[in-house]
């Protein structure tokens, strides 16, 4: 039976028993619609087993596909997982991105099949047009390969960088309104005020997927490193010490248990506050205030 066709207590079914456990805990309807990871840790896994550094991005790759089929068989509708950003393309030596272009196209030829097995679909975000052209036609080969499957999307960020997707983003917004002031035979100031944050979104990369509900960092790092900066403005951010290549479907899991956990408010208020509980507490604070005079 295909992957496509199978129910998804089909797809539970194919979780780990530890796995399971966990899955049986969490709340189904509150599954993360979109599951954004910063893959670091690659390197020190290397070194703290004495061990050349390309060998911690082989068992990286290899982790990949361990967490995304986990996410598929739960019913993430996206995952979207930093690859290869801007600056390592700028800043790492030559021999370590041959290295990973060519560590590229064997994770895609390689898993292919397994990804048509498990329903996954391939895209990718940010700069891929400089890549080295034969990398490009092996993305395409397997975008294009996997196109047809429904279950979770798959987004590999490549020479990707947020700072330049924005700028990348407004240039095309920047065109588009120059193109209707010509039309409309205005001066393109006249049309500035129609500029908001929808005209920014749709020329982002990613217009056609939802924004993360659920960042994931690994290796304990406390930062973002320039990733989708105008899109998890409201992502609830989970960081673990264990490093990437020790990644798997069950620390997934984890993070998806703990960002059940939370109370998600957008710049509201929990549903446990009301404008009663608000001016009793203000009125307690003026009162205790007071007293302390």
């Amino acid at each position: 039976m295909s992957s496509a066709a199978k129910t998804r207590a089909d797809r539970i079914a194919e979780l780990t028993p530890e796995e399971q456990r966990l899955y049986r805990e969490l709340d189904p309807q509150r599954i993360p619609e979109h599951i954004a990871i910063i893959m670091d840790g690659n390197g020190r896994w290397a070194g703290k087993r004495l061990l050349k550094r390309f060998l911690g991005h082989q068992q990286g790759a290899e982790a990949v596909q361990y967490v995304v089929e986990t996410a598929e068989r739960i019913g993430v509708p996206w995952i979207t997982l930093y690859a290869f950003s801007l600056e390592n393309n700028l800043r790492r030596p030559k021999t370590e991105v041959n290295f990973l272009m060519k560590l590229l196209k064997t994770y895609l030829v390689s898993n292919i099949k397994r990804m048509n097995d498990n329903n996954i679909r391939i895209a990718y975000i940010g700069r891929t047009s400089e890549l080295p052209a034969d990398v490009h036609e092996t993305m395409q080969w397997a975008a294009d390969a996997t196109s047809s499957n429904t279950g979770t999307t798959l987004t590999l960020a490549l020479n990707y960088g947020s700072r330049s997707e924005i700028v990348d983003a407004m240039r095309t917004v920047i065109a588009d309104l120059a193109a209707e002031a010509r039309t409309q035979n205005k001066p393109l100031e006249d049309l500035l005020g129609n500029l908001d944050e929808q005209n920014i979104s749709r020329a982002l990369y990613t217009a056609h997927m939802p924004d993360p509900d659920l960042v994931i960092r690994t290796s304990g790092e406390l930062r973002i490193s320039n990733f989708l900066l105008w899109q998890i403005a409201y992502s609830e951010i989970y960081v673990t010490d264990r490093l990437w290549p020790d990644f798997r479907g069950i620390h997934l899991l984890e993070a998806i248990a703990d960002y059940q956990r939370r109370e998600r408010r957008f710049g509201g208020l929990s549903e446990s506050s009301s404008d009663e509980n608000l001016s009793e507490k203000l009125s307690e604070d003026a009162e205790a205030a007071h007293v302390l005079r």
